[in-house]
This record gives C-alpha cells, sequence and structure tokens, in this order.
C-alpha cells in the first residue's frame, strides 16, 4: 500500500512538472510572437518611399489681381511597396492592402493635416478636393496590374501610395517673382521654419492573404529632410522588419 502511495505521489508530481513545463513553453511562444510578430509571412511590406515638398495652388480669389496669389500647401507622397516571399506556393495572392485608423499623433504649429487617396481622374496623381480625402479607411484590391488610380495592387506584389498634406500653411502674392518654383523653398517666402511644419502620424496598415490578415502599425514623422532649403526630399525606409505584423483576431 506505501508503495502504490509512492507511485501515485511520483506521478502526479510528474504531471504537475510536465503541465508547468508546457504552460511555460506557451507563454514563452506568446511573448516570441508578441515581440517578434510573424516571421514568415506569404508577402511583406519592404519599403516606404517618402517624397516630400511644397507646392501653391492658385488661389481663384485674387480681388487684387495679383500676378502671383498661390495657396502654399507642403504635400508628402507616401509609397508602400509589397514584395512576395518566394518561399510560398506562388498561388498565394494578395486579396488587399488596407490602411485605417489614421491619426495625426502630433499636429504641426502651422495648417492642418489631411490624408488623401490619388485621384481616379486623368493627369495629376493627386486633387486636393474633399471627395479624394481619407475619412476612415483606404483599400486596395488585388488585381493583375497595379493601377494607383483604381486603387489596385498586383495580385503577387506591388506598390500603393497616399500622400498627408498640409492645407493651412498660408498665402503667397506677389508681383515681383518672374518664375515661380513649386517646391519647399514656397515656404521660405511665407517666413516659416520647419519647426513650422514639423508633425507625426500613426496608422495600421493591413495585409490580406486568403483570409487572413497581417497587421501593423507604422509611425511616420514627416516631412522628411529639410525642405525649405532643399526644396524636395526623398527618404527611403528599408528596415522594415521593425514593423511587427501580426495576425488580426
Amino acid at each position: 500500500m506505501k508503495e502504490d502511495n509512492i507511485k501515485k505521489a511520483i506521478k502526479a508530481s510528474l504531471s504537475i512538472v510536465l503541465l508547468a513545463i508546457i504552460l511555460v513553453t506557451v507563454v514563452i511562444i506568446i511573448m516570441k510572437y508578441n515581440v517578434e510578430g510573424e516571421k514568415n509571412m506569404p508577402f511583406k511590406l519592404s519599403k516606404i518611399t517618402i517624397i516630400s515638398t511644397a507646392e501653391g495652388i492658385e488661389d481663384l480669389q485674387n480681388d487684387n489681381n495679383s500676378k502671383w496669389k498661390l495657396n502654399i500647401l507642403q504635400n508628402n507622397d507616401i509609397y508602400f511597396t509589397i514584395s512576395k516571399n518566394e518561399e510560398y506556393n506562388k498561388e498565394d495572392i494578395i486579396e488587399s492592402i488596407k490602411i485605417e485608423n489614421i491619426r495625426v499623433v502630433n499636429e504641426p504649429k502651422l495648417g492642418e493635416i489631411k490624408a488623401y487617396m490619388p485621384n481616379s481622374l486623368d493627369g495629376r496623381i493627386y486633387q486636393y478636393k474633399d471627395e479624394f480625402v481619407i475619412t476612415d479607411k483606404l483599400e486596395y484590391f488585388g488585381s493583375n496590374t497595379n493601377n494607383a488610380k483604381t486603387l489596385e495592387i498586383g495580385n503577387q506584389g506591388g506598390n500603393i501610395l497616399m500622400s498627408f498634406v498640409n492645407n493651412g500653411i498660408g498665402i503667397y502674392e506677389s508681383n515681383d517673382d518672374d518664375i515661380i518654383k513649386h517646391d519647399g523653398t514656397l515656404i521660405s517666402k511665407l517666413g516659416k521654419t520647419k519647426e513650422d511644419l514639423d508633425f507625426s502620424v500613426s496608422f495600421d496598415f493591413i495585409i490580406k492573404v486568403k483570409n487572413k490578415n497581417y497587421k501593423t502599425n507604422i509611425n511616420l514623422d514627416l516631412p522628411c529632410g529639410d525642405i525649405i532649403k532643399d526644396g524636395t526630399s526623398t527618404y527611403e525606409i528599408t528596415d522594415t522588419d521593425k514593423f511587427i505584423f501580426k495576425r488580426e483576431k
């Protein structure tokens, strides 16, 4: 009887130890996933390219009949490159790419920030009208071709784009300039500095493949570079492993 009790106690102890090992293993896996996220996705965000500049839009209410009356906008065009993981089945396709939960985390000292989608009209990629403001989310659907104006991305990878624009920098009015250069140097004509323009944004970026959503959060400090001095500045983010993707529940 005593030996039976000892055997039962040993079995119970081994069961407890085994259960503890399983629980610790599960906790480690969960903690590792929370830190590292998905490590082998069928598609990945491989690059973000930011082009910051400015331009002047003609103000139609030119009561003084000035040679130049321009509403100065500071624009930041963002290009996201999605690449295929060649280790995955070639039949895997991108169903959609979504950008949502857009927030201005730090407002600029001057102006108002709005997010714009490409317009579906001929000519310019962007038209800064209310109908093209992203109010809820921006969604590109997988297609045979990449076409920003129809919000389509190649289902084997490609690019999507959007723009963050400061609409309220000011009006530049002059009769003295023979030529106006439409870039960041325009802002200096208003006596404004880079510190007046700096802002940051945050948004969720979601890649959908086979009804599975892979989601990360992205924060960007804008504009990039010294556009008041250089006119236009380009910045590439290639260390995209820092954006931790996780499956949405």
